[in-house]
Protein backbone atom coordinates (compact mmCIF):
# COMPACT_ATOMS: atom_id res chain seq x y z
CA UNK A 1 0.00 0.00 0.00
CA UNK A 2 1.21 3.50 -0.67
CA UNK A 3 1.72 5.84 2.37
CA UNK A 4 0.01 9.16 2.29
CA UNK A 5 1.97 12.39 2.16
CA UNK A 6 0.26 14.50 5.53
CA UNK A 7 2.01 17.73 7.01
CA UNK A 8 0.93 17.26 10.50
CA UNK A 9 -0.49 14.03 12.30
CA UNK A 10 -2.34 14.27 15.79
CA UNK A 11 -3.37 11.23 17.57
CA UNK A 12 -4.01 11.22 21.52
CA UNK A 13 -5.94 8.85 24.01
CA UNK A 14 -4.54 5.66 22.56
CA UNK A 15 -4.12 4.29 26.55
CA UNK A 16 -1.47 1.70 25.55
CA UNK A 17 -1.25 -0.55 28.57
CA UNK A 18 -5.52 -1.57 28.52
CA UNK A 19 -7.28 -3.86 27.33
CA UNK A 20 -9.50 -1.19 25.08
CA UNK A 21 -6.71 0.13 22.82
CA UNK A 22 -7.25 -0.68 19.54
CA UNK A 23 -3.36 -0.67 18.75
CA UNK A 24 -3.12 -3.26 16.18
CA UNK A 25 -5.52 -1.03 14.01
CA UNK A 26 -3.30 2.14 15.46
CA UNK A 27 -0.39 0.79 13.70
CA UNK A 28 -1.90 -0.16 10.68
CA UNK A 29 -2.86 3.65 10.06
CA UNK A 30 0.72 4.94 11.52
CA UNK A 31 2.14 2.47 8.47
CA UNK A 32 -0.17 3.89 6.36
CA UNK A 33 1.24 7.30 6.34
CA UNK A 34 4.30 9.43 5.87
CA UNK A 35 4.04 12.82 8.30
CA UNK A 36 6.21 15.86 8.47
CA UNK A 37 5.96 16.34 12.57
CA UNK A 38 3.61 13.95 14.72
CA UNK A 39 2.37 15.20 18.05
CA UNK A 40 1.15 12.66 20.29
CA UNK A 41 -1.62 14.94 22.03
CA UNK A 42 -1.52 12.78 25.65
CA UNK A 43 -2.91 9.65 27.44
CA UNK A 44 -0.40 7.79 25.03
CA UNK A 45 0.47 5.32 27.15
CA UNK A 46 -1.77 4.75 30.19
CA UNK A 47 0.58 4.67 33.32
CA UNK A 48 -2.67 4.92 35.27
CA UNK A 49 -3.48 1.48 35.00
CA UNK A 50 -0.21 0.28 33.49
CA UNK A 51 0.21 -3.68 34.69
CA UNK A 52 2.96 -5.88 34.20
CA UNK A 53 0.93 -8.51 33.26
CA UNK A 54 -0.15 -6.68 30.69
CA UNK A 55 1.61 -5.12 27.76
CA UNK A 56 0.67 -6.92 24.54
CA UNK A 57 3.36 -7.26 21.40
CA UNK A 58 1.60 -5.07 19.23
CA UNK A 59 1.40 -2.34 21.92
CA UNK A 60 5.22 -2.69 21.75
CA UNK A 61 4.97 -2.66 17.96
CA UNK A 62 3.19 1.17 18.06
CA UNK A 63 5.84 2.57 20.60
CA UNK A 64 8.78 0.91 18.02
CA UNK A 65 6.68 2.78 15.23
CA UNK A 66 6.51 6.39 16.63
CA UNK A 67 10.18 6.13 17.66
CA UNK A 68 10.93 4.72 13.49
CA UNK A 69 9.69 8.18 12.98
CA UNK A 70 11.99 10.02 15.25
CA UNK A 71 15.19 8.07 13.62
CA UNK A 72 13.95 9.07 9.96
CA UNK A 73 14.01 12.72 11.29
CA UNK A 74 10.69 13.27 11.70
CA UNK A 75 9.83 15.90 14.85
CA UNK A 76 7.41 14.00 17.49
CA UNK A 77 6.09 15.79 20.44
CA UNK A 78 4.95 14.17 23.03
CA UNK A 79 2.12 16.19 25.17
CA UNK A 80 1.15 14.80 28.90
CA UNK A 81 -2.02 14.03 29.64
CA UNK A 82 -3.32 12.87 32.89
CA UNK A 83 -3.09 9.28 32.46
CA UNK A 84 0.35 9.73 31.83
CA UNK A 85 0.82 12.59 34.10
CA UNK A 86 3.71 11.09 35.84
CA UNK A 87 5.62 12.17 32.32
CA UNK A 88 5.00 15.53 33.88
CA UNK A 89 8.49 16.23 35.99
CA UNK A 90 10.43 15.30 32.81
CA UNK A 91 8.48 18.05 30.99
CA UNK A 92 11.09 20.18 28.48
CA UNK A 93 13.05 16.81 28.03
CA UNK A 94 14.57 16.49 24.29
CA UNK A 95 16.49 13.74 22.45
CA UNK A 96 16.87 14.53 18.99
CA UNK A 97 13.88 15.21 17.46
CA UNK A 98 11.43 13.57 20.10
CA UNK A 99 10.33 16.15 22.77
CA UNK A 100 7.98 15.71 25.97
CA UNK A 101 6.27 19.00 26.25
CA UNK A 102 2.74 19.99 28.72
CA UNK A 103 1.66 21.89 26.24
CA UNK A 104 2.75 23.32 22.32
CA UNK A 105 2.53 26.66 20.41
CA UNK A 106 2.95 25.70 16.61
CA UNK A 107 3.19 27.68 13.78
CA UNK A 108 1.20 26.08 11.26
CA UNK A 109 1.53 27.77 7.87
CA UNK A 110 1.20 31.64 9.41
CA UNK A 111 -1.32 30.35 11.70
CA UNK A 112 -0.79 29.99 15.66
CA UNK A 113 -1.55 26.86 17.16
CA UNK A 114 -2.19 26.44 20.72
CA UNK A 115 -1.70 22.43 21.45
CA UNK A 116 -2.75 20.36 24.87
CA UNK A 117 -4.61 17.58 26.27
CA UNK A 118 -7.06 19.48 28.07
CA UNK A 119 -7.11 17.68 31.46
CA UNK A 120 -6.96 21.12 32.97
CA UNK A 121 -10.70 22.10 32.04
CA UNK A 122 -12.02 18.67 34.42
CA UNK A 123 -13.05 19.40 37.29
CA UNK A 124 -12.87 15.98 38.77
CA UNK A 125 -9.04 15.97 37.37
CA UNK A 126 -8.62 19.39 39.61
CA UNK A 127 -10.44 18.20 43.10
CA UNK A 128 -11.36 14.55 43.03
CA UNK A 129 -8.68 12.09 41.12
CA UNK A 130 -9.32 9.19 43.05
CA UNK A 131 -12.64 9.38 41.34
CA UNK A 132 -11.29 10.16 37.97
CA UNK A 133 -8.83 7.12 38.55
CA UNK A 134 -11.79 4.67 39.69
CA UNK A 135 -14.17 6.25 36.61
CA UNK A 136 -11.03 5.06 34.60
CA UNK A 137 -11.13 1.52 35.67
CA UNK A 138 -15.11 1.53 34.99
CA UNK A 139 -14.70 2.69 31.76
CA UNK A 140 -12.10 -0.07 30.50
CA UNK A 141 -14.08 -2.47 32.63
CA UNK A 142 -16.88 -1.53 30.20
CA UNK A 143 -14.61 -1.64 27.27
CA UNK A 144 -14.14 -5.21 27.46
CA UNK A 145 -17.55 -6.34 28.01
CA UNK A 146 -18.41 -4.10 24.97
CA UNK A 147 -15.67 -5.74 22.80
CA UNK A 148 -16.80 -9.06 23.77
CA UNK A 149 -20.63 -8.29 22.85
CA UNK A 150 -18.58 -6.89 20.04
CA UNK A 151 -17.37 -10.02 18.86
CA UNK A 152 -21.07 -11.60 19.71
CA UNK A 153 -22.80 -9.32 16.42
CA UNK A 154 -19.98 -9.90 14.27
CA UNK A 155 -20.43 -12.90 14.79
CA UNK A 156 -23.93 -12.85 13.71
CA UNK A 157 -23.20 -10.70 10.92
CA UNK A 158 -24.73 -7.60 12.57
CA UNK A 159 -23.32 -3.80 13.16
CA UNK A 160 -20.96 -3.18 16.45
CA UNK A 161 -22.13 -0.61 18.85
CA UNK A 162 -20.29 1.50 21.03
CA UNK A 163 -21.80 1.34 24.81
CA UNK A 164 -20.01 4.21 26.14
CA UNK A 165 -20.62 6.58 23.07
CA UNK A 166 -24.27 5.82 22.91
CA UNK A 167 -24.03 6.49 27.28
CA UNK A 168 -22.54 10.26 26.28
CA UNK A 169 -24.61 10.84 23.17
CA UNK A 170 -27.97 10.09 25.48
CA UNK A 171 -26.83 11.57 29.29
CA UNK A 172 -27.60 15.43 29.74
CA UNK A 173 -24.93 15.77 31.66
CA UNK A 174 -22.30 14.09 29.24
CA UNK A 175 -23.33 16.48 26.45
CA UNK A 176 -23.33 19.54 28.33
CA UNK A 177 -19.76 18.61 30.15
CA UNK A 178 -18.45 18.31 26.18
CA UNK A 179 -19.93 21.69 25.34
CA UNK A 180 -18.86 23.36 28.23
CA UNK A 181 -14.96 22.00 27.69
CA UNK A 182 -15.21 23.16 24.13
CA UNK A 183 -16.41 26.39 24.60
CA UNK A 184 -13.80 26.60 27.35
CA UNK A 185 -11.02 25.94 25.18
CA UNK A 186 -12.27 27.74 22.68
CA UNK A 187 -12.20 30.93 25.02
CA UNK A 188 -9.34 30.55 26.39
CA UNK A 189 -7.54 30.92 22.77
CA UNK A 190 -9.57 33.51 21.69
CA UNK A 191 -8.26 35.48 24.44
CA UNK A 192 -4.66 34.52 23.60
CA UNK A 193 -4.86 35.11 20.08
CA UNK A 194 -4.16 31.91 18.74
CA UNK A 195 -6.07 30.36 15.57
CA UNK A 196 -6.13 27.23 15.98
CA UNK A 197 -6.82 25.37 19.97
CA UNK A 198 -6.33 21.68 19.80
CA UNK A 199 -6.93 19.07 22.46
CA UNK A 200 -7.61 15.59 23.28
CA UNK A 201 -9.35 14.13 26.69
CA UNK A 202 -12.94 14.04 26.31
CA UNK A 203 -12.55 11.02 23.46
CA UNK A 204 -14.94 13.04 21.02
CA UNK A 205 -13.54 14.06 17.88
CA UNK A 206 -14.38 17.40 16.56
CA UNK A 207 -13.39 20.42 14.07
CA UNK A 208 -15.79 23.84 14.30
CA UNK A 209 -15.54 27.37 14.61
CA UNK A 210 -16.54 28.39 17.95
CA UNK A 211 -16.91 31.97 18.53
CA UNK A 212 -16.01 33.48 22.15
CA UNK A 213 -18.89 34.05 25.22
CA UNK A 214 -17.45 36.78 26.44
CA UNK A 215 -15.95 39.10 23.46
CA UNK A 216 -15.49 39.08 19.96
CA UNK A 217 -13.57 36.61 17.96
CA UNK A 218 -13.69 33.08 17.25
CA UNK A 219 -11.23 30.25 16.77
CA UNK A 220 -10.80 26.80 15.01
CA UNK A 221 -11.26 23.78 17.95
CA UNK A 222 -10.18 20.89 16.96
CA UNK A 223 -10.18 17.54 19.10
CA UNK A 224 -8.35 14.80 17.78
CA UNK A 225 -10.93 11.72 19.51
CA UNK A 226 -9.24 8.76 20.65
CA UNK A 227 -7.96 4.96 19.75
CA UNK A 228 -9.93 3.21 22.06
CA UNK A 229 -13.69 3.51 20.66
CA UNK A 230 -13.55 6.39 17.68
CA UNK A 231 -10.63 5.25 16.39
CA UNK A 232 -9.57 8.76 15.40
CA UNK A 233 -6.96 11.37 14.64
CA UNK A 234 -6.46 14.68 13.37
CA UNK A 235 -4.83 15.64 9.83
CA UNK A 236 -3.44 18.70 8.23
CA UNK A 237 -2.10 18.81 4.51
CA UNK A 238 -2.63 21.06 1.91
CA UNK A 239 -3.42 23.84 3.97
CA UNK A 240 -6.52 21.95 5.42
CA UNK A 241 -7.67 19.94 8.97
CA UNK A 242 -9.65 16.92 8.75
CA UNK A 243 -10.32 14.34 11.22
CA UNK A 244 -9.56 10.76 9.99
CA UNK A 245 -11.49 8.14 11.04
CA UNK A 246 -10.18 4.46 10.76
CA UNK A 247 -11.66 2.06 8.54
CA UNK A 248 -10.40 -1.39 8.19
CA UNK A 249 -11.97 -1.63 4.76
CA UNK A 250 -9.21 0.97 3.46
CA UNK A 251 -6.55 -1.71 4.49
CA UNK A 252 -5.34 -4.84 2.90
CA UNK A 253 -5.79 -7.89 4.92
CA UNK A 254 -2.66 -9.01 3.32
CA UNK A 255 -0.18 -5.95 4.32
CA UNK A 256 2.78 -7.10 5.34
CA UNK A 257 4.77 -6.59 8.83
CA UNK A 258 7.81 -4.92 8.35
CA UNK A 259 8.38 -5.67 12.39
CA UNK A 260 7.62 -8.99 12.32
CA UNK A 261 11.33 -10.26 12.41
CA UNK A 262 12.31 -7.41 15.12
CA UNK A 263 13.35 -8.16 18.14
CA UNK A 264 10.36 -7.73 20.68
CA UNK A 265 12.48 -8.53 24.00
CA UNK A 266 12.73 -4.71 24.52
CA UNK A 267 9.00 -4.83 25.68
CA UNK A 268 10.62 -6.18 29.22
CA UNK A 269 12.86 -2.65 29.74
CA UNK A 270 9.35 -0.60 28.69
CA UNK A 271 7.53 -2.43 31.42
CA UNK A 272 10.08 -1.80 33.91
CA UNK A 273 10.39 1.96 32.71
CA UNK A 274 6.98 2.43 33.07
CA UNK A 275 6.35 0.49 36.31
CA UNK A 276 8.95 2.82 38.22
CA UNK A 277 7.06 6.29 36.78
CA UNK A 278 3.67 4.82 38.18
CA UNK A 279 5.12 3.66 42.09
CA UNK A 280 7.05 7.66 41.34
CA UNK A 281 3.89 9.09 41.22
CA UNK A 282 1.88 7.60 44.57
Amino acid sequence: MAKRDIDIVVISDVHLGTYGCHANELLTYLKSIRPKQVILNGDIIDIWQFSKSYWPESHMKVVRRLLKFVTEGIPVYYLTGNHDEMLRKFADFNLGRFQLLNKLLLNVDGKKAWIFHGDVFDVTMQHSKWLAKLGAVGYDSLIIINSMVNWCLTALGRQKMSFSQKIKGRVKEAVKFINHFEQTAADLAVDKRYDYVICGHIHHAEIRQIKATDQPGSVLYLNSGDWVESLTSLEYSQGEWRVYKYNPADFSNDTEDEEKAEDLNASLDVKVLLEKFKMEGH
